[in-house]
């Protein structure tokens, strides 16, 4: 399939949005009924194998990856920084991500962003490109528009329609995959704030109300499996940071079906009170995912 021509008009687009959102939805209700733990948080070793011990616990990437489906990665690759700067995802992390998918019987991994950076650039001096290749996988352009479609938001508040890439809109899979680290109009980046790379326009959301935008695109966009890589966390002067004087390097990740468990662990991770960053807070009134990190069946490990 070409993917420059599987979405040529509006009707089209509209139709594959349903038919691609049925799937989603349907995965999403068979995978938590087998998904022992409503997050697990690992520490404590290198990327991949914190991954290995994370996905160990929820049952294999078996749980949410079947034969022949079309997986979808989509990690932070927003900066042309080198992987030490911990601007972008952990290209090792991306790397195991990608076997475990294919290992799984994945019919083919893509992975994809539209960096604030130079796309070709950010893509290749992150590292990403390059594990991306070794493991089997499929980088995506993300720098033309004529990848992105529009698709409506429809239970937006202030975003209510934008235009997102392809490749995302033809997955069987999502597999959200942000990095944290500071920023500067946000307070933190974690899983929510990530999906701006999904769409074209992201300046439309800085230009009205950033955070409700934020918010406002995690309704209609719910991935399958988040993956939250902290094991080099940039402490200031995100998001692309200055040098690795920014870092500090806590060796953790984070998993959950559920974004905003994701980013509230997140937020206590980074060492903030998850309701002082006001996207989060905005999401839990919205009732976006669950906040109640106490309540939750949590699996802690230590590698």
């Amino acid at each position: 399939m070409n993917r420059r021509s599987f979405i040529k008009d509006a009707t089209v687009a509209s139709l594959a949005l349903t038919v691609g959102m049925k799937s989603r939805t349907l995965l999403g209700e068979v995978s938590k009924s087998k998904v022992p733990y409503d997050l697990v948080a690992i520490r404590g070793g290198e990327p991949d194998t914190m991954f290995d011990s994370g996905m160990k616990a929820l049952g294999g990437m078996k749980t949410f990856v079947w034969k022949g489906a079309r997986v979808l990665v989509k990690p932070n690759i927003g900066w042309d920084v080198s992987p030490d700067r911990g601007g972008n995802t952990n290209p090792k992390l991306v790397s195991r991500i990608i076997r475990h998918c294919l290992e799984a019987g994945a019919k083919e991994v893509t992975v994809v962003d539209h960096p604030c950076d130079e796309w070709q650039s950010c893509y290749r001096d992150s590292g990403i490109a390059k594990a991306v290749q070794e493991a089997g996988g499929k980088m995506i352009p993300g720098g033309s528009k004529s990848y992105y479609h529009t698709v409506d938001v429809k239970n937006g508040k202030v975003l209510t329609s934008t235009q997102e890439h392809e490749a995302i809109l033809e997955a069987d899979v999502f597999i959200n995959v942000p990095v944290l680290k500071n920023h500067s109009g946000t307070k933190v980046t974690i899983g929510m704030k990530n999906l701006m790379g999904n769409v074209w326009d992201r300046e439309y959301w800085h230009r009205t109300d950033v955070e409700q935008c934020i918010v406002d695109f995690a309704t209609h966009r719910k991935p399958t499996l988040n993956i939250l890589d902290a094991y080099y966390v940039m402490k200031r002067n995100g998001p692309r940071g200055i040098s690795v004087d920014d870092l500090v390097t806590m060796k953790a990740q984070v998993i959950s079906t559920d974004i905003l468990a994701l980013d509230y662990a997140g937020a206590k991770l980074f060492g903030i009170d998850p309701n002082e960053v006001r996207y989060l807070k905005i999401a839990a009134d919205m009732k976006i995912g669950r906040s109640d990190l106490e309540n939750m069946n949590i699996k802690r490990i230590v590698v």
